[in-house]
């Protein structure tokens, strides 16, 4: 996550947001005798893990971190495209320049849904040039990895379009992200009917937050969560500073998950989620400490079934 960036409110009307909201969740008239969508697979938070001891390892060949215009982050971008192109996905590397480096994207489309209809799930794949950035981001980048994975495992066949993406230099300002959505058509751009965006997802001091920007999103979310008996807060500490407001500026419906940054846990949130109050959600938010052992193994296997459930009903 990106520590400052302008936040831009892009506003939507009334009745966009309503068709939206019905989109994807499906319309209620006519509704009724339809079957239930296909209930998520449980993520092997042990494959996360795997992952992430893959982007430590990147790390640490390359200078101890995965920065933008670094070897590390190219490796990084190689390794989820061999995992993504061995599945099945179609995926594509896009390019831009910054600040005299190149930089990369990966985009990841699952055969078959409606091209019209397109459900988007992305996560940042860059670390500052301080560290190996574990969980900031290689949490949110390795949970979407693993549940895109067990969409090929099942051979999901959904209504809508899936399409997964890791963004390059987020933590300049979202630049990966913001070229991605520059380069989109006005049409395809009103093709994307949701962008999902997972920014930490696995802190050690983990809070459980959720996005508040599309109503249709947070409850999918917060439905998730409320039947685990897990309470959630809505997410203001990360607004604006991650790869989610660059599709939201475009008109894009966006939601997500988040485990906390730099701000600290209180003591109200300790009673309800556990951990240390007083201390920040992840100590080691941008600093060299953010290691495989900056991961707390509950909140990543949580969140990251939480984003599977979310990617298989909102694409149903």
């Amino acid at each position: 996550m990106t520590r400052t960036a302008p936040l831009r409110r892009a506003a939507l009307a009334a009745g966009a947001c309503t068709a939206l909201t019905a989109a994807l969740l499906g319309a209620a008239s006519g509704a009724q005798g339809a079957p239930a969508p296909a209930a998520a697979p449980d993520i092997s938070v042990a494959n996360v893990k795997a992952h992430l001891g893959e982007l430590q390892s990147i790390a640490d060949a390359n200078g101890g971190n995965r920065a933008h215009g670094e070897a590390g982050y190219k490796a990084s971008i190689d390794y989820l495209k061999a995992k993504l192109d061995a599945a099945g996905f179609t995926t594509a590397v896009q390019e831009f320049d910054y600040n005299g480096a190149t930089g990369y994207n990966l985009v990841a489309d699952w055969p078959g849904g409606s091209a019209d209809d397109v459900v988007m799930s992305g996560a940042h794949l860059d670390s500052v040039g301080d560290g190996p950035g574990i969980n900031d981001n290689g949490s949110g980048s390795a949970g979407i990895l693993e549940v895109a994975l067990a969409v090929a495992k099942a051979d999901l066949k959904p209504t809508k379009h899936l399409r997964f993406g890791w963004w390059g230099a987020e933590e300049f300002g979202m630049i990966g992200s913001q070229h991605y959505v520059d380069k989109l058509s006005t049409g395809d751009r009103s093709k994307i009917g949701g962008y999902l965006n997972f920014d930490m997802i696995g802190s050690p001091n983990p809070g459980y937050f959720v996005y508040d920007d599309d109503p249709a999103i947070e409850k999918t979310f917060k439905d998730w969560y409320a039947a685990k008996d897990i309470k959630t807060e809505i997410e203001t500490e990360g607004d604006g500073r991650s790869d989610h407001a660059s599709f939201k500026n475009a008109g894009i419906p966006v939601g997500g998950l988040f485990s906390g940054a730099d701000y600290k846990k209180t003591q109200e949130q300790a009673d309800k989620w556990g951990g240390k109050a007083g201390e920040a959600f992840d100590p080691c938010y941008h600093a060299s400490c953010d290691t495989t052992a900056n991961i707390d193994d509950k909140a990543l296997d949580t969140n990251s079934d939480a984003i599977a459930d979310a990617v298989w009903q909102l694409s149903s």
